[in-house]
């Protein structure tokens, strides 16, 4: 497989850390991308104490476990929502991760509207001077209103201009806020990929429903094939959502994720 098979603990929304760490040890999965988003799923937090990382450093490496990226999303179109990010950038470092997740807008519910994105740029390039002074790279993430595809990220790519931000493309996002099909975005961007939820998506198109792997309409098949040919090697991140209702309690989040990486696996022989 080119892709190492990760887990992004979003997936244990409403879990603790502990319980997502069970899940991926039960699944084989050896790499993890930790959630730090504030209000929303905080497995890790900025204002953590250096004990606090410490135990949690301690928890992954007790179960063989490497943290490789966090997710970091806040409103960085707020200067509140700067200074967050630059928080979490903070915390990343110390907890040893090679890249920090973001979106352009709010983590759920952006409803903002961008027509002269040249503020926003200035933004990312002074959060990107911050990531690359700790040796991080940004990865911004296919999520949003304004910046839901590949492309268009790659557009905004293109006019920061700088080496350490780069494109997290979640397959899922762009068919709920993008309103595509992964298929040929994902094609046309994998040359900008520092990594890839690895979301499915099942019911209407703007319809919250993000199953298991293998479980909803997306073709993983070419998806994952897609990734191959172009030779992408970056991790894939699984990240299930459910719907509003939520998992049936935490087996079923175990269970919907180690059906996932069956999934993955049998797609990849």
């Amino acid at each position: 497989m080119n892709n190492p098979i990760c887990l992004n603990s979003n997936t244990y929304h409403g879990f603790t850390l502990e319980e997502a760490v069970e899940g991926a040890k039960r699944a084989g999965i050896k790499l993890i991308e930790l959630a730090g988003v504030n209000g929303w799923t905080e497995h890790v937090r900025n204002d953590y104490s250096d004990e606090q990382i410490a135990k949690v450093l301690k928890l992954l490496a007790d179960n063989d476990i490497k943290a490789i990226g966090m997710c970091g999303h806040t409103n960085i179109q707020t200067a509140e929502g700067q200074e967050t990010f630059k928080a979490n950038l903070h915390l990343a470092k110390k907890l040893g991760v090679d890249y920090v997740t973001l979106s352009t807008g709010e983590t759920h519910g952006d409803e903002s509207v961008i027509g002269d994105d040249a503020e926003l740029v200035n933004i990312i390039r002074d959060l990107a001077s911050v990531a690359k002074g700790l040796g991080l790279v940004m990865a911004i993430e296919t999520h949003g209103n304004n910046y839901a595809t590949g492309q268009s990220i790659i557009a905004l790519l293109k006019k920061v201009d700088m080496p350490n931000v780069r494109l997290n493309y979640d397959t899922g996002n762009v068919v709920f806020y993008g309103a595509i099909m992964p298929y040929d975005d994902l094609d046309a961007s994998t040359g900008s990929i520092t990594g890839i939820h690895l979301k499915e998506k099942a019911g209407a198109q703007n319809e919250w429903n993000f199953p298991a792997v293998g479980r909803g309409d997306l073709d993983f098949d070419r998806i994952l094939k897609t990734s191959k040919k172009n030779g992408c090697t970056a991790a894939l991140s699984i990240e299930i959502e459910f719907t509003p209702a939520g998992p049936n309690g935490v087996e079923d989040v175990h269970e919907s994720l180690a059906y996932s990486v069956e999934t993955i696996k049998r797609l990849s022989a």
